[in-house]
Order: structure tokens, then sequence, then C-alpha cells
């Protein structure tokens, strides 16, 4: 059984929904293959846990209503691009309402439109639900997950005088791929 496979089955197992984290050994995939899967925060967590290739695992928090992740998930779509075959997995976790399919159709065509051809999670909770257990203010927010599936490092806005920037997400990549401690972000 190929790892694809698998870990379709493990999706399955964990959410009821076919959506393999995607790997740097996978095939590239048309945007048109893009989805937005719903997700709970437990099972977000397993999935991310569950991906033993991964040497990093990158989550951007973003939502259609927020205009700075918008503007700034093309860096990711491009981190992606760059860094897939040196073990960056990459997610994107959505923040919009669930319960209201314009704003899940409106995300679903946004990651289309941005060739998101990595994994997509709508997640499953209500809006404070999702900020109280990401433990955040305000979105973008970036994750780091070590292949343990341990968060390791967040660039969050949370902190009016400490705003991070996907550069600085892009440099903490970087290093850590090549084995050098992380600059920048809080320590988890």
């Amino acid at each position: 059984m190929n790892a694809i496979v698998r870990t379709a089955l493990l999706g399955l197992l964990l959410t009821g929904v076919a959506a393999p984290i995607a790997t740097a050994e996978d095939k590239p995939r048309p945007a048109s293959d893009v989805t937005l899967v719903p997700i709970k925060y437990d099972a977000f967590l397993a999935r991310v846990a569950a991906n033993k290739k991964a040497k990093l695992t990158i989550v951007d928090a973003w939502a259609t209503w927020c205009g700075p992740c918008k503007e700034n998930f093309p860096h990711v779509v491009q981190m992606h691009k760059k860094y897939a075959d040196k073990g960056l997995v990459v997610i994107s976790l959505s923040f919009d309402d669930p319960t209201k399919p314009k704003q899940v159709a409106e995300a679903t065509a946004f990651l289309k439109a941005q060739k998101a051809v990595f994994t997509n999670f709508l997640l499953d909770e209500t809006s404070d639900d999702a900020f109280e257990k990401l433990d955040l203010v305000a979105i973008p927010a970036v994750f780091l997950f070590g292949p343990d599936g341990k968060e390791i490092r967040r660039f969050t806005m949370d902190d009016v005088n400490d705003q991070f920037n996907y550069d600085q997400v892009e440099k903490a990549v970087q290093d850590y791929l090549a084995g050098k401690p992380i600059t920048g972000g809080i320590k988890k």
C-alpha cells in the first residue's frame, strides 16, 4: 500500500473524509483538484502528527474575510513550491464559517485561484472555539510543527509590538530544513 493510500485511509478514520496530506513524493495536482476539507481541531492535530515523512509542517491559519491573510497567501504557495522536495509540508487552515455555504464556496474558489495544491482544511469549530483552541487573538498566523507533530514555533499578530511577516516565516523554514536553529516567532 503506497503512502498516499495509507494517508487517505488515515484521513477517513480521523475525519470521515479522504483528503491526504500532501507529501514531497506526491505528483503535482491541477488547481481543479484543490479541495477544502472540514476538520475538527483534535483530528487536525492528529493529522499533522500522523505525517511522519514531513521534516517540517507549516500551517497557515487564514480566512477569506481577513485581508492580510489573502494578501500573504501567495507566499505560502511559493514556500510549498520551493521546499516541498526538501521535506516541507504545507497546510492551510481556513477559519471561514463552516455553517455558511457562501463562505466555504468563496474559500474554495480562492484556494483554486491561488493553485493551493497542498492540504487545505476548514476548521469545523465555532470562531470563538477556533481562536481559543489555537490560542490566538488574530489571524493570519503561522505554526511550524516538527516531524513528531509537536508545535515548535508560531508567528502571530497577537502582540501589536511584535508583528511577523512571511519573509520571517520563510527564513525559519530555510533554517530548520538546513539544520540550523529557527530564529523569530514565538517558541512553543
